[in-house]
């Protein structure tokens, strides 16, 4: 992907930090001329259709006999249905972790499954074709007799007494467990403590949904014997590294190209078995290979987010301070036990359990457990919704149980300042956080107390009014600090930079490009980003918010580093000492002289035109955003229906480059949040293992009609002190926040009117038919 300006800006502080402005990612987009990986057609392509356990089948079978035909009509030039080789190429297993048990689990065999099929969507053969019609007609030729098993989808079932077991290795069903803390301390903070708070919660499955389905296509060059993979993707190096470890091939033989991405929300940052199988065909075939998964594919064999369910109790005084948190919870990681999808649920979401409260006594265990489902990994927020979610239910229930307000009682549990750098229970560092402050910004823009006005309108109309908080924050990195730029400058005017970390819609190419303006002071329009090419540069890629704190740092270094070699280079131009040369706004002058050469002028007198600089740095560690987010809603009691008619939030996101797109981020990320609080959910039917919402007909997205206005402000008074520009992560901030407090709303509104046992019983998705049949008792 390639973004450059094509306007006459000309004022570079107008286009730098701080400043709102317009992405320019944008107009190509806009226009129509934008690239995603369908919009390309390479000579000679063909189409693979991939043949899965289909819906209406058992979950989990063993086929007894397959049978291929040539279907040589529909595939001319190939004798029939490609096929992955049994026991070839096997995905690595999951990296282990200082933290985390592993148990003996189902690897996955292959691009394709082998003998057994352990969930409905999983891919058993594959068809390459002329046009992806035939590929389908051909696929209709192939018969396969399937023998049920037994299966189970839900993780009650799954680690109850006389379950089926779906790994002989793994008898109990599970993949992996932690145990975190002191039980024995725990344990005495409980038998000592005035008030305790039980809350049993569930964290629904759900789906990723992006704009942009994954998408393939791979061609393979006789010539170099290279193989050429443009996909949808956030992290090409990663994918690139897996396909050479696939199919036995070194890293210069495989070059992934990422164009246009139309949304990845953690969904698309591992490899696929579709990917292997692209590849594969290609490169057996030796002509162009694609495929694009359709919707239904989509929600059947793409990971999964969430999927979490917790036993969760709190300990406290009389006063009100939190003496400890014990937590039992189990995540359905599905048929496969992904190192990405273990991780998630049983280390991430741990570190940050305790949030911005100063808790030091805990006593966590996790449990990943195996089912005939679709396997879980990253989705927005990536474990941190989960645990915040569970704190700030927790958090509100303990207001209501002692009576103590619940501001109050947050207050009396914060972190302070002068206790940072401040080590939680889990080990991890907040370098900074001002969580009382941020609360107090967001409880003046939300008009905390003209509340009681605003539920007095409500109940005119007959309506329950609520009020929610949550005060949280998560972590950021993907615990990858490392990254690489290139910076050349061009004899044609341009500033050149290459990042391997990746847009999907975020704007990062926006806010990188306001980076270089801020380090050369020349116009934003003289600057071109150029990301998403394994051949251009490696690097981790996007994920767990990092692309800015990381990848714009680097940005940052790497200029510098630019500025300082060609300082050297004006020096000798000038025959002066490197110290008297000055820069500023494109140029460099000698001190005390007119003496002076504009940047690009400089460029064009070296032997290839450029000034290039290959530059690697590292920050010093994560970030820890933050926030308040605060919400209201009107339950209708005849019908249970929840509408979230105000959001208010102040976010802590350390410095900000894009105000715009902050808060686009921000905002976003909310309504995605306020999704899987109100609608959102994949539900497997427990008795044959079928998806049931697997369509949009059946699944319950958020839209723009569910999303309130927002009221988003950032609080910059604690610059992260990890990385040079002194900025957080922020991509996942705003989902984190929503979910709890748009719950959290509901039920104040239901303590409100009485129903103070229905609002500790909330599950989410608060569907109207749900909540209607909770408030009838």
């Amino acid at each position: 992907m390639t973004t450059e300006t094509q306007s006459a800006q000309i004022n570079p502080t107008r286009f730098g930090s701080g400043q709102a402005v317009r992405r320019l990612e944008d107009d190509a987009l806009l226009a129509g001329t934008g690239q995603y990986t369908d919009d390309v057609t390479l000579q000679g392509q063909t189409q693979l259709f991939l043949c899965a356990l289909p819906i209406r089948t058992h979950a989990l079978c063993r086929w007894t006999r397959r049978q291929r035909w040539p279907c040589r009509a529909c595939c001319r030039w190939s004798p029939g249905p490609i096929w992955w080789p049994p026991g070839s190429s096997r995905f690595p297993a999951p990296a282990a972790s200082h933290a985390l048990t592993a148990h003996p689990a189902p690897r996955r065999p292959g691009a394709l499954a082998h003998e057994r099929v352990r969930f409905v969507g999983e891919a058993v053969a594959a068809v390459v074709a002329l046009t992806l019609q035939q590929a389908r007609d051909a696929a209709e030729a192939i018969a396969i007799d399937y023998d049920e098993l037994p299966m189970v989808v839900d993780m009650n079932d799954a680690t109850a007494p006389g379950a089926p077991v779906l790994c002989p290795e793994a008898p109990d069903n599970i993949a992996a467990e932690t145990r975190y803390g002191n039980a024995e301390a725990t344990a005495a903070a409980f038998a000592s403590a005035r008030h305790v708070v039980a809350l049993d919660l569930v964290n629904q499955r759900v789906a990723a949904l992006s704009l942009e389905p994954r998408s393939v296509l791979a061609g393979f060059d006789v010539a170099s014997q290279r193989l050429t993979i443009r996909m949808s993707t956030q992290m090409p190096s990663g994918v690139r590294d897996s396909v050479c470890d696939a199919l036995g091939m070194p890293k210069e033989a495989v070059r992934v190209v990422v164009g246009d991405v139309g949304g990845g929300f953690g969904m698309k940052t591992s490899v696929y078995p579709e990917d292997i199988a692209v590849a594969f065909c290609a490169r057996a075939l030796q002509r162009p290979v694609k495929w694009v998964a359709d919707r239904s594919e989509e929600f059947v064999s793409s990971t999964h987010g969430r999927d979490l369910q917790s036993h969760a109790e709190l300990a406290l005084d009389e006063h009100g301070k939190i003496l400890a948190l014990r937590l039992a919870s189990l995540a359905n990681v599905g048929a496969y036990a992904t190192g990405a999808g273990v991780a998630i649920q049983l280390l991430i979401g741990p570190w940050v359990q305790t949030s911005v409260y100063d808790i030091q006594t805990i006593d966590f265990h996790f449990k990943a457990v195996l089912t005939n489902t679709a396997p879980t990994s990253a989705y927005r927020g990536a474990g941190r919704p989960e645990a915040i979610f569970t704190m700030e239910r927790l958090m509100d229930e303990a207001a209501r149980q002692t009576g103590i307000d619940r501001i109050e009682l947050r207050r009396r549990n914060f972190i302070q300042p002068t206790q940072m750098p401040y080590k939680n229970p889990m080990g991890q560092t907040y370098d900074t956080g001002r969580f009382e402050s941020v609360m107090d910004q967001a409880l003046a823009l939300a008009d905390w107390q003209g509340f009681d006005a605003r539920a007095a309108e409500s109940a005119r109309r007959g309506l329950l009014r609520g009020q929610g908080i949550a005060t949280f924050l998560e972590w950021t990195g993907g615990n990858v600090f490392e990254e690489r730029v290139t910076v050349a400058v061009l004899a044609v005017g341009i500033i050149e930079v290459f990042s391997a970390v990746n847009a999907m819609g975020q704007g990062i190419a926006t806010t990188l490009a306001q980076l270089v303006v801020d380090a050369f002071g020349v116009p934003i329009n003289k600057v071109r980003v150029v990301l998403g090419d394994t051949d251009r540069g490696d690097g981790f890629g996007s994920a767990g918010s990092r692309s800015l704190f990381t990848g714009g740092s680097a940005v940052r270094i790497g200029a510098e580093r630019t500025i300082d070699k060609a300082r050297q280079l004006a020096a000798k131009e000038f025959e002066a000492a490197e110290r008297d040369i000055e820069y500023a706004d494109g140029r460099f002058k000698v001190a005390g002289t007119d003496l002076s050469i504009d940047l690009f002028a400089l460029a064009a007198r070296q032997s290839d035109q450029r000034i290039f600089m290959d530059s690697t740095s590292t920050v010093a560690g994560p970030t820890w955003p933050n926030g308040c987010h605060i919400s209201e809603v009107e339950v209708d009691p005849q019908t249970g229906h929840v509408a979230v008619v105000a959001y208010a939030s102040v976010n802590d996101v350390g410095r900000v480059v894009n105000p715009m797109i902050v808060r686009g981020q921000l905002d976003g990320g909310a309504v995605q949040g306020i999704g899987q609080a109100l609608c959102e959910h994949l539900v497997y039917d427990r008795e044959t293992g079928q998806p049931v919402t697997g369509s949009l007909m059946d699944y319950a997205a958020p839209r723009a009609d569910n999303a309130p206005d927002f009221k988003t402000e950032m609080d910059q008074s604690t610059p992260c002190l990890n990385n040079p520009l002194g900025v957080k992560g922020v991509g996942e901030l705003g989902t984190i926040g929503a979910g709890p407090t748009v719950v959290n709303a509901v039920a104040d509104a239901l303590a409100r009117s009485g129903m103070a046992a229905q609002a500790r019983q909330l599950q989410m998705p608060l569907s109207p038919s749900r909540l209607w049949h909770l408030m009838q008792g």
